[in-house]
């Protein structure tokens, strides 16, 4: 009997061998792990994300009602007030205007046509109504009153977001203190419980008394600030002017919590 040849039979083995391999390989399931890519729907969660920032917009402008300060006219006194959404003008109506015989009639006929006016020109340049000279001028008067005030809130609420702690400036006006020769009215600014700033917003005004609330006005404005009361000395040659200054400043001071 003949023996195989070794090397035949090492040839036969790797044979079998390889044949076995490719079988199992042509077994193996054809799916494989899931793609790195199939993870990028997590990716998709920060676009949720993007809406946060809407939010801080109902806070960047002032909305709200402004009411301006009483003008006098030679009928009575009149006084707007605001209504303010997003920093526009949405409304405008005079809470005071001058009564009584004509002035009804003139006032039924120019605060409307005034109102509507305010709206559409967002400011106080507006036109006077057509007979109703003083009225128009104390409406605007007014008018630029709620304004200024307005536009002061909103910038005290930004400059509020830089504040550490510290307390915020804000504007005090006091009642109208009626004097023999015209209306004083006197506003303060108050910082850290101190007065800052004081200023007439109404004082007699025509002929002489031009002369005297020019005279009298700035001295008090310096006495207010420096005595931080209403205990200031009147101004000699305008007694009246300056009565009804310390009237007006003690309001506001009253209101002011000081």
């Amino acid at each position: 009997m003949r023996k195989s040849h070794p090397i035949r039979r090492v040839v036969l083995a790797t044979a079998a061998t390889v044949s076995g391999v490719v079988l199992l390989l042509s077994l193996k399931p054809a799916s494989g792990p899931a793609p790195a890519s199939a993870s990028g729907a997590a990716p998709q969660q920060p676009a949720a994300g993007q809406e946060a920032p809407q939010g801080g917009a109902q806070n960047s402008a002032g909305s709200g009602t402004v009411t301006g300060d009483a003008a006098q006219t030679q009928y009575g006194a009149v006084q707007v007030r605001l209504t303010v959404s997003d920093g526009k003008i949405t409304r405008a109506e005079a809470v005071q205007a001058p009564e009584g015989g004509l002035s009804d009639q003139k006032t039924q006929l120019a605060v409307p046509k005034l109102n509507q006016e305010a709206v559409a020109a967002q400011s106080a340049r507006i036109d006077a109504v057509s007979g109703a000279t003083y009225t128009s001028a104390g409406y605007k008067k007014s008018l630029q009153s709620a304004l200024d005030k307005m536009r002061s809130a909103s910038s005290g609420k930004a400059g509020s977001a830089g504040a550490s702690g510290r307390a915020q400036d804000r504007t005090v006006t006091g009642k109208a203190a009626q004097t023999q020769y015209g209306p004083v009215q006197v506003r303060i600014t108050v910082s850290d419980g101190k007065i800052t700033k004081a200023e007439a917003v109404q004082a007699p005004e025509g002929g002489l008394s031009d002369q005297k609330t020019q005279l009298a006005v700035p001295k008090l404005n310096q006495e207010a600030v420096a005595a931080q009361s209403a205990r200031i000395d009147a101004v000699s040659g305008a007694t009246y002017t300056s009565t009804g200054y310390r009237q007006s400043l003690q309001s506001a001071l009253d209101q002011a919590g000081g």
